[in-house]
């Protein structure tokens, strides 16, 4: 079976950028993509999806849905572009094309070729590296690349790759990589002090300034297994999402690497065209959200909340650690209350028991306001996205948890349109199908270990 990816949104050619919000916005005339009903169809391309999912696809594939493209939905689009960027206090940046990219085997099959074909410099910005699988892999582009003149830097976290051996990074810079150890913990001191849990948990690449990668998926060999078919394997597989952009956003994340590289005290990035002429990609429009590790105030949390406020259909969530804040909490309950299909996906095992157990202790609340919860069963869920009315969809690294939102460095794209929306929820409902359903009923026969997994998760949720 060949990686699974799903097939990108024909292009348009729109590049031009949304003005202010307000009646500006209208006038721009936002074009909506004609052929949302083709996205679906190239989703079906999943088909390690078991029998009964794929029977509810096509069932969705023929009939109208919030993500097609109706006069409805233009409505609806427009009114979360607004919503966007008056929560980022930005402009959205159209002219762009996204990919979705599922697992591990399709996102690196994507990087490497985007790799191979670089002519000018590779930015890679990683939570892990690590040396063997892919890491053995990237580690030969790169030096390949070094020798064809190509510049090349790398931002690694110095917690996130704290197993990764010297000697490893070593070869990188004797070969010509510029290196910069994020937050370096190289004393037992910074173990002790607020260091330690600011981290840079951001996954990103970017390529010749014109091809861009963000999402869930670190250089790990966790993800040599795919999480669905008949090439799933008999390791615990991971589920995860990476998308990769081709347009306008692809600068705003060359910048976000550059700006945070620049912050943490490395060498300068070496010279190299970074920022070449925009050239216009496809008709998507969308944000870069992004914080940095220790900071208050956070943008895509931000942009979150308010989108979940402003929901009218439906909340589709997808995350691999569920932490919420009290504030996230009842704006989903609240949403929920007032009629809205809420749903958040969440794993079934996880790598880190407490934010798993702290998660779980908040199912009662949420359960009991309407909200629907899965947990992914036969993979491990690593994936951090999520999708509302069908037409605002983020794809990023930022989990839902106090890690994320205070603690870590992260980055996330969001798009707003009903094609890539319906894309995403396709890919939404073929988890749900491969999940199990909590009813509050259920919950409430938990026993008492569990309970007391939750209570001692829940007294250091801050920290997770």
């Amino acid at each position: 079976m060949a990686p699974r990816r799903v097939d990108p949104i024909p292009d348009s050619g729109d590049a031009a950028h949304l003005p202010d919000p307000g009646d500006a916005l209208d006038r721009a005339g936002i074009a909506l993509h004609r052929g949302a009903t083709g996205a679906v169809q190239g989703a079906l391309k999943l088909a390690s999806l078991p029998g009964a999912a794929l029977s509810r696809l096509r069932h969705l594939h023929g009939k109208p849905a919030h993500g097609s493209d109706t006069p409805h939905n233009g409505a609806l689009v427009r009114h979360h572009a607004r919503v966007l960027m008056r929560a980022l206090a930005m402009p959205l940046v159209a002219g762009n094309k996204v990919e979705l990219l599922i697992d591990g085997p399709a996102t690196y099959e994507a990087m490497f070729a985007a790799i191979d074909a670089a002519r000018n410099h590779i930015n890679i910005e990683s939570y892990i590296v690590e040396a063997d699988g892919p890491g053995a892999e990237l580690a030969r582009r790169l030096l390949a690349k070094c020798r064809e003149g190509v510049k090349v830097n790398l931002l690694y976290d110095g917690f996130g790759s704290i197993r990764t051996p010297d000697a490893y990074f070593e070869m990188l810079q004797a070969a010509g990589v510029r290196l910069c150890e994020y937050n370096p913990l190289r004393s037992w001191k910074r173990v002790f002090t607020r260091a330690v849990h600011l981290r840079d948990h951001r996954k990103l690449m970017v390529v010749d300034g014109s091809v861009a990668f963000v999402g869930g998926i670190n250089i790990s060999g966790v993800y040599s297994a795919r999480s669905a078919g008949a090439q799933a394997e008999a390791t615990t597989p991971w589920r995860d999402t990476h998308v990769c952009i081709r347009g306008s956003l692809v600068a705003q994340l060359q910048s976000l690497f550059i700006t945070h590289w620049n912050k943490h005290g490395c060498e300068p990035v070496q010279q190299a065209d970074y920022f070449p002429p925009p050239a216009p990609a496809g008709h998507l429009r969308g944000a870069v959200a992004s914080c940095d590790a220790g900071r208050r105030r956070n943008p895509f949390y931000r942009a979150l909340i308010k989108a979940i406020e402003a929901a009218r259909h439906d909340v589709l969530v997808t995350t691999a650690y569920f932490v919420p804040t009290r504030r996230l909490l009842r704006s989903l309950a609240c949403a929920a209350r007032r009629g809205v299909d809420v749903r958040v996906l969440l794993p079934g095992q996880s790598d880190s028991w407490a934010p798993l157990q702290a998660g779980r202790s908040h199912y009662v609340r949420l359960l009991q306001a309407g909200v629907r919860i899965y947990e992914r069963q036969g993979a491990l869920l690593h994936a951090k996205t999520t999708v509302i009315d069908g037409v605002w969809a983020t794809v990023g690294s930022a989990n839902l948890d106090w890690r994320s939102f205070i603690h870590n460095a992260e980055a996330n794209a969001i798009v707003t349109d009903a094609g890539f929306g319906a894309q995403m929820r396709t890919v939404f409902q073929g988890d749900i199908a491969a999940s199990h359903e909590i009813t509050l009923e259920m919950w409430r026969r938990r026993g008492v270990l569990q309970r007391l997994q939750e209570w001692v998760a829940r007294r250091f949720e801050f920290l997770l």
